[in-house]
């Protein structure tokens, strides 16, 4: 634990996962933390508001008065948790800052492990986009790792987020000074209290909880599916450690994301894995934002659909009109239009010539 660390960190905080919002769900996974520790601030609710009307008999029996109000109401705010190797490659760089950039523009949290690589990379693009991004660690809350991403973890907490830990610190009466500034950090002395725990140095006081840093990190990534509503792994060799995120997640019914890789490299054999078992294939942002944000998705194609139904004339105008709202056959459309057969089939041979129909056969067209 340096001094740099202790002197930033003012305050560890303790909360059972049931006690926020955000963590509420680890409730449902296999082996739910007791007790959370934290530094920063857990993400809080998005809120949402929304017009009601509601319809009640007015004096008059033959009338009705509505009313409106402000419905406000409070929802999780979206997680995604993005995972990948410590050895990235330039290529699960560039497409790993992406989408946590995009992600954080949106708002939606951002979830990984501040390890080396793709985590850290995720991290810092949600980050630069003015997001919200959360980092759970494997060691406990009091000792960083790796140490070189202490300012990334301060930046973190700078911009409402947490660093987030289910192993206790180190008690401050066991913690000298001293022993930071002599260069002891946390994983020495774990390390050496675990090797040497019938012995301990005079100067080093004993360890008495055990953390295998060979499977702690592990351990730790059932918290960062469990976080997440979708998992996002972007480059794993065929035996990373990120695929065991993967498999929590699948195992808490989480939808996972695996990016496509070239098949000769190493650091794609686990992702290209888990497409073939069933993980969507991750190609762009809004692969994942389409699942997030379904509603919107749903707008924008409405609204393109609806100005997609305007011909170059009236005529054409209220054909593609008429097949969008289910006329098919020639004789639908032309009743719904009232257009004398000439004209219909003038506009028809036109709009199939510039590619806004599509003939079905049986004298029957489709939109494109």
């Amino acid at each position: 634990m340096s001094i740099l660390f202790t002197n930033f960190f003012e305050k560890i905080n303790q909360i059972s996962p049931l006690e926020a919002d955000f963590t509420e769900v680890l409730s449902s996974i296999a082996l739910t933390p007791k007790i959370l520790y934290f530094r920063g601030k857990m993400p809080e609710n998005m809120v949402k508001t929304a017009k009601s009307s509601t319809t009640k008999p007015a004096k008059s029996q033959h009338k009705t008065a509505t009313k409106s109000s402000i419905e406000t109401r409070t929802s999780r705010p979206k997680t995604v948790a993005i995972v990948g190797s410590r050895h990235n490659t330039k290529y699960g760089e560039e497409v790993a800052y992406k989408l946590a950039y995009e992600l954080g523009k949106k708002g939606v949290i951002v979830v990984s492990g501040l390890a080396y690589g793709i985590d850290s990379i995720a991290h810092r693009g949600c980050l630069d986009a003015g997001g919200i991004t959360v980092a759970v660690l494997g060691t406990r809350i009091d000792d960083i790792y790796p140490k070189e991403h202490l300012s990334l973890a301060r930046k973190i907490i700078e911009q409402n987020g947490a660093i987030v830990s289910e192993y206790a610190p180190i008690p401050a009466k066991d913690a000298p000074l001293a022993l930071a500034e002599a260069g002891w950090d946390g994983s020495k002395w774990i390390s050496y209290a675990t090797e040497n725990s019938d012995n301990p140095p005079a100067h080093q006081p004993f360890i008495k909880r055990k953390i295998d840093p060979k499977t702690s990190f592990l351990y730790r990534n059932r918290l960062v599916s469990g976080l997440a509503d979708i998992v996002v792994v972007v480059e794993a060799a065929e035996r990373s450690g990120s695929l065991s995120t993967a498999t929590h997640a699948l195992e808490q019914g989480k939808d996972v994301f695996a990016v496509p890789g070239n098949i000769t490299s190493p650091y794609s054999q686990g992702c290209n894995k888990l497409i073939r078992q069933g993980a969507f294939p991750y190609t762009e942002p809004s692969d994942v934002l389409r699942e997030l944000f379904p509603e919107d998705y749903v707008k924008q194609y409405k609204k393109h659909a609806q100005l997609h139904l305007f011909g170059d004339t009236d005529v054409e105008t209220k054909i593609l009109q008429a097949i969008y709202n289910g006329a098919r056959t020639g004789e639908e459309i032309m009743q719904a239009t009232h257009l004398p057969p000439e004209v219909f089939n003038e506009a028809v041979t036109l709009l199939e010539i510039k590619s806004r129909l599509r003939s079905l056969g049986m004298n029957s067209w489709g939109l494109i």
